[in-house]
């Protein structure tokens, strides 16, 4: 078995608590642990990204054992129902929250002062006091270890080829 290598514990910075939009109603950071002590936040740049949903086509079939760890949640800027429409087109079944009236992405360093969102993963700790402290974070960006679809395309003769995904 390949020995893994975790980079639990690299950061240790403190998460201003949040309050999100979801389909259900207004949800906080703090809520989205659901009773866990880790959570996966998943920045994803929304419908109009094909790399955000495939990313996210790809994370939802691990979505099952990924929750048997950590509370796992999907976030984008767009509005709620448009987040539930678009998950039921995917057949998605991650927990979602928007991030568009909140300053979140921009404080957790997804977010540029012009407003563009960028794809990543930040894994959050929920401490015995309610502080949340970041203890990992990642981008997301083809070829990278999140998304199955390029390491395989790369074992074909012409690799990748140029081949980028579709909405």
């Amino acid at each position: 078995m390949q020995d893994i290598t975790t980079r639990s514990g690299e950061l240790n910075e403190p998460i201003e608590d949040a309050t999100f939009e979801s389909i259900d109603g207004e949800v906080t950071l703090r809520q989205l642990f659901g009773g866990k002590r880790d959570l996966l936040f998943i920045h994803n740049m929304g419908k109009q990204c094909a790399y955000c949903t495939m990313w996210a086509d790809g994370l939802n079939g691990l979505l099952r054992h990924l929750e048997d760890r950590a509370a796992v949640v999907l976030a984008s800027p767009d509005d709620p129902e448009t987040q539930r429409a678009f998950a039921e087109s995917r057949g998605w079944k991650f927990r979602m929250v928007s991030t568009r009236q909140t300053s979140f992405n921009r404080d957790v360093g997804y977010e540029s002062d012009d407003g563009h969102v960028w794809p990543g993963v930040n894994a959050l700790y929920l401490k015995d006091d309610g502080e949340v402290i970041r203890t990992g974070k990642d981008e997301f960006g083809p070829g990278d270890v999140y998304c199955a679809t390029w390491h395989l395309f790369g074992l074909l003769r012409e690799g990748v080829n140029g081949w980028q995904p579709k909405p």
